[in-house]
């Protein structure tokens, strides 16, 4: 049979398709359009995604009778694990109401919260009226086994929605990666928290601790044996990837600076969370209501001034705070209120840095200016105080009384004093050319390379107790602000240990346009009437043309 022309049209066309399809088969694309690529996955998350061997199945809550703003939330969900899925078919999801049926809610939230999910209430404004919604912002995954939950709801200072959604959107991709992260990835990397020294106890560090656990090996470590045993005491601190000094009361010895010395110098890194002034909030809350901040002496020192840094004995004082909580009156009128409390400041990033991107303020206590020195190594300040902030000199008497004076704008010009500062490079021992306290097989004076951060307040690692249980770290349950404590801390510890895409992932920039609830009330009926009438007429329009071109068509015939 021959061909016309047109038939050699149509199978050319056939052949065509048949042909992109196969070359199509052989290569992988996804485009995203969107202008801040919130969904293209970041290298890390990629390369994560494609090491999955084994099914994951990814249960998200989040679903129901939604209000507009966590409904996407809940479609961005949908989209990231829709990524995942396209990129390993083992990643598999599905969404499940937890109150689908005649399900008690309550009984059902008290589930939730047993298994470490603890639902929201929510006071959500809808259509001019105020109710009360109890939604699950969480994801269960299970692999090999094993099951972690994933927190969806990021909460924000100020617990608007809209901020929560923006923060929890950005924290989505990073939410699921680091589930499966903790599901599939062995952990190698060792931390010791230095103890002996008069650091916070357990009870205060658990949460933090607890949140490490689930990447790192962790385990305390004493250095009193240094004086019975120092080489094997070095020997088993260089087994080690990281030490976490938290909050240190007790001047260290000659013996022990040594010790931890030697342990930078065979290129471990450290993480100091040092303060030079003793000043606590508890003493304020007594009936004098006031105390006085002396310096402490850690004998640190000389160690820290070889490292490039100095924290100084003074009290960093910031107009950009923290609020502290008072009760007034007495009995059933008792009423807790906020005040402005200018020793706490808020640590905002200084430099644009992974560790610090996209966080929120970090909440410090008393904390002292650190200085930077003249040297080879390269120093980042990661959080610093705001530009109305001032030093004040010890000793010094603080007095809750300050919360009734207002401040004086003049002694508030120079601010922006560091608190957070990362040190990177190779160091010089600080007893290079001195005297040393004990004698070592492989003495050196000179590091790798090699990092470590000041923080210069010990209570930024802090969790608050209540009824004797440790909360979230950053959360305050006094004024129930959680500020970026713990994920600034989590940052530092991952960057240290070489998990930077975590951080970058966890970092990760989106921008949500905001919806004018009030102007979307108010324009309501004219896009309700916009949204029936055009199609209907759009529809009536086509209809005319195509009748008027086929009478056109026709009409000689």
């Amino acid at each position: 049979m021959k061909l016309n022309a047109s038939h050699k049209k149509a199978l050319g066309i056939i052949v065509l398709l048949v042909f992109i399809n196969l070359v199509a088969t052989q290569f992988f694309k996804r485009v995203d359009f969107t202008s801040d690529g919130r969904y293209t996955l970041t290298e890390s998350s990629l390369d994560l995604v494609k090491t999955i061997d084994k099914p994951v199945l990814i249960k998200v809550f989040l679903t129901g009778d939604l209000p507009s703003e966590f409904k996407r939330l809940q479609t961005e969900a949908r989209y990231i694990l829709e990524e995942f899925k396209a990129y390993n078919s083992n990643i598999k999801f599905e969404f499940v109401d937890p109150l689908e049926g005649d399900l008690d809610a309550m009984e059902v939230a008290n589930q939730f919260y047993e298994n470490g999910m603890s639902p929201e209430s929510l006071n959500i404004r809808e259509n001019g009226t105020l109710t009360e919604r109890l939604i699950f912002p969480w994801a269960m995954a299970e692999y090999g086994g094993m099951q972690i939950p994933i927190q969806l709801l990021q909460k924000t200072l100020t617990q608007s929605n809209s901020e929560m959604i923006q923060r929890s959107v950005q924290n989505l991709e990073y939410a699921f990666i680091d589930g499966m992260t903790k599901l599939s990835r062995e952990r190698t990397k060792k931390i010791a928290i230095i103890k002996g020294q008069g650091e916070l106890a357990d009870r205060y560090l658990a949460d933090f601790l607890s949140t490490l656990k689930d990447y790192y090996l962790i385990a305390p470590f004493t250095l009193d044996s240094v004086n019975t045993s120092p080489q094997k005491t070095l020997d088993v601190l260089n087994t080690y990837d990281l030490i976490i000094d938290a909050k240190p009361t007790r001047a260290f010895t000659d013996e022990k600076n040594y010790l931890l010395d030697q342990y930078l110098m065979n290129g471990g890194k450290a993480i100091w969370l040092t303060e030079q002034v003793i000043a606590e909030k508890d003493s304020l809350y007594r009936a004098s209501k006031k105390t006085v901040a002396f310096p402490r002496n850690l004998n640190l020192y000389s160690l820290f001034f070889r490292y490039g840094v100095r924290i100084n004995p003074q009290l960093v004082n910031d107009l950009y705070s923290a609020p502290i909580v008072l009760a007034s009156g007495s009995g059933n009128s008792t009423q807790l209120t906020r005040f402005p409390w200018f020793y706490d400041p808020l640590g905002n990033p200084a430099d644009n840095h992974p560790i610090t991107e996209n966080l929120s303020p970090v909440k410090f206590e008393f904390a002292n200016p650190i200085d930077t020195l003249e040297s080879n190594l390269n120093k980042t300040i990661l959080l610093e105080s705001s530009n109305l902030s001032r030093v004040i000199g010890t000793p010094f008497e603080v007095t809750l009384d300050e919360i009734t004076k207002e401040p004086d704008p003049r002694l508030y010009t120079t601010g922006h004093f560091p608190l957070a500062v990362l040190v990177e490079g190779e160091f010089n021992s600080a007893f290079k050319s001195k005297l040393k306290p004990f004698t070592l097989q492989s003495p050196k004076d000179k590091s790798p390379q090699t990092q470590q951060v000041f923080i210069s307040d010990g209570d930024l690692i802090k969790n608050q107790l209540e009824s004797g249980k440790p909360l979230e770290l950053g959360f305050d349950r006094y004024t129930g602000l959680t500020y970026g404590n713990k994920t600034f801390l989590l940052n530092v510890v991952n960057y240290l240990l070489g998990d930077e895409s975590l951080v970058k992932t966890r970092s990760k920039s989106i921008r949500l346009d905001e919806m004018n609830h009030e102007e979307i009330e108010s324009t309501k009926l004219k896009w309700q009437l916009f949204n029936v009438i055009v199609p209907m007429l759009s529809i009536i329009a086509f209809g005319l043309v195509v009748v008027y071109w086929r009478k056109k068509k026709y009409k000689s015939y």
